[in-house]
């Protein structure tokens, strides 16, 4: 069998089409259609160089959804249930060794030092060479761990569970208390901090402010969280004021940093409550060192700050039923659908931020 992809051949160049032959496969190996693949604001990092851990030539695209072609051997999905050609499935875009640390110890998986990506690290030129989205086909290797999915839901929506869904989850399930009765603050309004509000309104978070400056992002958010402020619009004393009248003068319970941004951090320091908790979630790729004032902004108001890296398989399922349970609101994240060979237009579309959230379809 023969399947064309997108490849990155060298950074800072446009994809190109290429062709690839599978043939025999590992036990245990899923080869799956794809019938959608999210175009992630990483991916456009990754296309300049700009993750230290991406070798090339590479297949792009780390969030996937797609239809068993064929399964070799016997292969079950995260709930026992067997996989099988035809079904619809997601699977955890992170592969990691279960040998080390991290892994066997401190349980925390999504931090294996050794943890290889779709899309990400994972080079397409060696076989079985399809190892990323941005293709009519992928190879889920026998580590893989996988989801059944319902037919009824539209891949093109489901899959936003897939990185930004899933990390949006890791976030919220860091925290030491439940969501119910907090004032919560996401700073940016791309797919990252929209699931990030969603979710946390579906939790019980009694109060969601989003901070942007799109207002076409802003627009959408509006449906679904209680405030939004544009930073276009209002300085950042003026959007500080109005989160300290939301919150009785204190400043937010939980500050969630989704800019992609360093100097974010700078703003929501300000905006948190002593004792409060700041997520930094977007920061995905090395960047400029930031001023940080560690007695006034750490030590005085006693918070917490926690780094969130990637996901793990709860996180997805839990990002998978978030959707599938509000699949409506999810739609309307998906503004911008493209072809397989119109790859590097969807991401040209997402590093311009014209789209909320970018597409490949398949179907």
């Amino acid at each position: 069998m023969r399947f064309k992809a997108m490849v990155l051949e060298a950074f800072g160049e446009p994809l190109r089409m290429r062709e690839f032959e599978i043939r025999e496969l590992a036990e245990g190996s899923v080869l799956v259609r794809t019938l959608a693949s999210g175009v992630c604001g990483s991916d456009v990092h990754i296309a300049k160089g700009e993750d230290p851990r991406t070798p090339v030539p590479i297949i792009l695209g780390h969030e996937g959804v797609g239809e068993v072609i064929e399964v070799v051997g016997e292969k079950k999905d995260i709930n026992g249930e067997p996989i099988r050609p035809k079904d619809r499935i997601i699977w955890n875009r992170g592969i990691v060794c279960k040998k080390c640390y991290w892994c066997t110890v401190a349980k925390q998986r999504h931090l294996c030092p050794n943890r290889k990506v779709y899309g990400i690290n994972m080079t397409c030129k060696d076989y079985p060479h399809l190892l990323g989205c941005y293709s009519e086909a992928i190879v889920l290797l026998p580590e893989v761990e996988v989801l059944r999915l319902s037919h009824d839901i539209d891949p093109c929506t489901i899959v936003t569970a897939s990185c930004s869904g899933a990390t949006a989850m890791n976030a919220l399930d860091s925290l030491a208390e439940p969501l119910v009765g907090k004032t919560v603050v996401v700073q940016g309004v791309g797919p990252l901090g929209i699931f990030i509000a969603v979710a946390a309104k579906s939790l019980g978070a009694s109060t969601v402010v989003v901070i942007g400056g799109s207002l076409e992002r802003l627009s959408v958010a509006k449906e679904f969280v209680d405030v939004s402020l544009n930073r276009r619009e209002l300085s950042e004393e003026e959007r500080k004021k109005r989160v300290l009248e939301i919150t009785h003068n204190r400043g937010a319970d939980i500050v969630i940093e989704a800019t992609g941004d360093s100097q974010a951090l700078l703003e929501g320091f300000n905006l948190l409550r002593r004792g409060g908790t700041y997520l930094v979630t977007g920061v995905a790729v090395p960047q400029q060192p930031i001023p940080f004032s560690v007695y006034e902004n750490l030590v005085l108001k006693g918070i917490t700050v926690q780094g969130v890296w990637v996901s793990d398989t709860r996180h997805l399922i839990q990002a998978v039923n978030i959707v599938a349970s509000r699949s409506k609101v999810f739609e309307k994240l998906v503004t911008h659908k493209f072809k397989l060979e119109q790859a590097n237009e969807a991401l040209e579309c997402v590093e311009q931020r014209k789209a909320l959230k970018a597409v490949i379809c398949f179907e």
